[in-house]
């Protein structure tokens, strides 16, 4: 990629993204500018770009690079049952919590590809609670979606992901949950049978119900503070009172006007219960 004067850069690159919100309403205007730069930059060295108003050409005029642009700057890294002390804490602390409700609405924001969303009906299955349960697992980007609702995985992630499922406190044979073909895994139907994978932007979407769990985690640390301010404020729309919110270990809602109306149930992991 030629070098780019950087205040040029950054006019094109906010050009960009106003024009990526008016034609297609996903809104980046207000993610982190670091973060947004090296992906962009990623993104245009792959495809030999050199200039962001190239892209933004592209991206406007063809919406296979529209594809490619909502993959290379949504944050889709992810695996099942990541961060293994996170997934005990709400086997021990959250699920004791879920089993006084009759039914029980959960809410995975920025789901990804959707490991998240099955390590989650993993653990609920085995403590006897998926029956009652709906997770709705959302991300603004149809292509991880897409993924999500398949539930193919490769299967050389199935040893790091069988690692996470024991640390996490698993009880069965991890490949009890899945099939393997060639080089992929796909997960059992019975999975799925409680699983909504749907469209839902946080920049721009509202809320749609009311939640007994929501879980927002390692999403928000690539937004900007109005932005974070914004989704706080829809999650706690979303949340029913004496329900539980689960972020990133690296996010938190210490400095949020919403601060006052919850208490921690796990700080370590961010886990927190809305008490009015």
């Amino acid at each position: 990629m030629v070098d780019v004067d950087n205040e040029l850069e950054d006019i094109e690159i906010t050009a960009l993204l106003e024009t990526v919100y008016k034609r297609y309403g996903y809104d980046f205007r207000q993610y982190t500018t670091d973060s947004l730069k090296r992906r962009i930059h990623t993104l245009m060295e792959k495809h030999s770009v050199t200039t962001v108003s190239e892209l933004q050409n592209h991206v406007l005029h063809d919406e296979e690079w529209l594809e490619r642009f909502l993959l290379a700057i949504s944050v889709s890294v992810t695996a099942m049952f990541r961060d293994p002390t996170f997934y005990w804490a709400l086997r021990t602390q959250v699920v004791p919590f879920l089993r006084t409700y009759p039914t029980v609405k959960i809410w995975i924001a920025g789901c990804s590809t959707g490991e998240e969303a099955y390590s989650l009906a993993i653990l609920l299955q085995e403590e006897g609670l998926y029956d009652r349960c709906s997770i709705y697992a959302t991300d603004m980007n149809q292509g991880v979606l897409k993924v999500a609702r398949d539930g193919i995985f490769p299967i050389a992630r199935m040893k790091e992901y069988t690692d996470n499922y024991l640390k996490a406190g698993g009880i069965e044979e991890f490949s009890t949950y899945y099939t393997a073909a060639f080089d992929s895994i796909i997960f059992n139907q019975a999975l799925k049978r409680n699983l909504i994978f749907a469209q839902h932007n946080l920049a721009t979407d509202q809320s749609f119900n009311e939640f007994n769990l929501i879980i927002c985690r390692n999403v928000m640390i690539y937004f900007n503070e109005a932005l974070q301010k914004r989704v706080f404020n829809l999650l706690h729309e979303s949340l029913a009172v004496l329900g539980i919110m689960a972020l990133g270990n690296r996010e938190t809602i210490k400095h949020d006007p919403h601060s006052i109306y919850y208490e921690y149930i796990d700080e370590k992991e961010r886990i927190f219960k809305r008490i009015t």
